[in-house]
């Protein structure tokens, strides 16, 4: 309750409102008006530039109040609208159904999604596992362009200041240019890939806009979704390797008989949509048997394991050999006439003939091969799994052939080359 000595002193308009405040609750009684003399109107009419100086003061910091507040909800807003977009980035990270999509939506998805610039996601793979898990012909895939898959693991290593966290700052052509492999200038983001095991790569983020990524900037969100891009990388690995296990030979390691079945198809298809040759090769161990036969089986899977390597060695990455069953090896060669095909077949031929092969209890075998070719015909009236069955039969029999005429030699399908 506010005594008579405050009233007086008060300014007669705010001492009127709360006296009038107090006498509508019954809590302070209303003086007569009467009582004032005229001593006291000067006295109350001495502070009212102070009160009219303490209501600006007041005005003016309830409007910076005002505005505060305005700003504060438009930054929450848009952390909301920021927090919404790395969710919703999160989300299709997490529910990407195979390797090659992750891969798109860590790129051409990130780009998209926050109106990036550039994005490049380099990858550590010094032993080649993830190069071994991309198709063959990612080079088609324009989503892998901002992919590097990185053997040398200390070099790309030291690209980077900071191996553990978001790295935020202005563009520098020195060290970023080579990162992006072109100039960006502005600004860019660096995350760190860390899985349990280690270092697994980097995101790096690039924009024209100096400002969106400054070295004084929050990387809370960033840091986050580097930890959900590599736990999604690690889990995407996982089951392409799993998958891939189901598809190889665990005794040679090439692809199995019923990879061979599912990219054919495949190839069939891109060869008559671009107009390219398809060529195949079986290639049969002569005489396997009497190795069998004559020094155990174990010896009969060591020369099926080094048959397996001398085929590879003369084949190209975008090439598939298989292993068909047995000691019958059949290979996919997209991009090949019937005369490459041939000329490649005679190579491996001569140079398994030339070299025993060399068995663990330090003794040797002489090897040869017999190898059919054939080529994928021009014939619109086959569909695409037909079309694949004639390459696979034909390549069958030119190597029955083959075997009839003598073995240790290569025979081409009449009428493809």
């Amino acid at each position: 309750m506010l005594d008579s000595a405050s009233v007086t002193r008060a300014p007669a308009g705010l001492n009127i409102r709360l006296l009038h405040r107090g006498a509508d609750n019954g809590s302070i009684p209303a003086p007569s008006t009467q009582a004032l003399t005229p001593e006291a109107d000067v006295d109350k009419m001495k502070p009212h530039g102070r009160v009219n100086s303490t209501e600006q003061v007041l005005h003016q910091e309830n409007a910076m109040l005002r505005g505060l507040l305005e700003t504060l909800g438009r930054d929450a807003a848009h952390n909301q609208q920021v927090l919404a977009r790395f969710h919703e980035r999160e989300l299709a990270l997490l529910g990407a159904a195979d390797l090659v999509l992750l891969l798109e939506r860590l790129t051409q998805g990130m780009r998209s999604s926050f109106s990036l610039d550039a994005v490049k996601l380099l990858l550590l793979d010094p032993f080649s596992v993830i190069q071994d898990l991309l198709p063959d012909d990612r080079r088609d895939h324009s989503s892998l362009r901002h992919v590097e898959l990185c053997r040398d693991v200390r070099a790309t290593r030291a690209k980077f200041d900071d191996l553990h966290r978001p790295w935020l700052g202005s563009w520098n052509d020195a060290s970023h240019q080579p990162l992006f492999g072109h100039r960006i200038g502005g600004s860019v983001a660096l995350l760190p890939l860390r899985q349990p095991d280690g270092l697994a790569g980097f995101l790096c983020l690039g924009s024209r806009d100096p400002n969106r990524f400054r070295a004084d900037s929050a990387h809370d969100f960033l840091a986050h979704l580097a930890s959900i891009s590599a736990v999604c990388l690690e889990n995407a690995v996982n089951r392409e390797r799993l998958r891939l296990a189901g598809l190889t030979d665990s005794l040679t390691g090439l692809y199995n008989r019923r990879h061979l079945q599912h990219r054919l198809e495949q190839e069939v298809t891109r060869a008559r949509r671009y107009s390219q040759a398809l060529s195949c090769l079986f290639v049969d161990a002569d005489h396997f048997k009497r190795i069998n036969d004559r020094h155990g089986h174990a010896a009969g899977d060591q020369v099926l394991v080094a048959l397996a390597q001398r085929l590879r060695s003369r084949l190209r990455t975008s090439d598939l050999p298989t292993r068909y069953g047995g000691e019958e090896f059949a290979v996919l060669l997209p991009q090949t006439d019937g005369d490459s095909a041939c000329r490649l077949a005679q190579e491996i031929c001569d140079a398994i003939a030339a070299e025993p092969i060399s068995l663990e209890d330090g003794t040797s075998v002489d090897i040869t091969v017999s190898i059919g070719v054939s080529t994928l015909r021009n014939d619109p009236r086959q569909s695409t799994q037909a079309a694949g069955e004639t390459l696979l039969q034909t390549a069958d029999q030119a190597v029955y052939r083959a075997k009839t005429d003598g073995r240790n030699r290569v025979a081409c399908t009449d009428g493809t080359v």
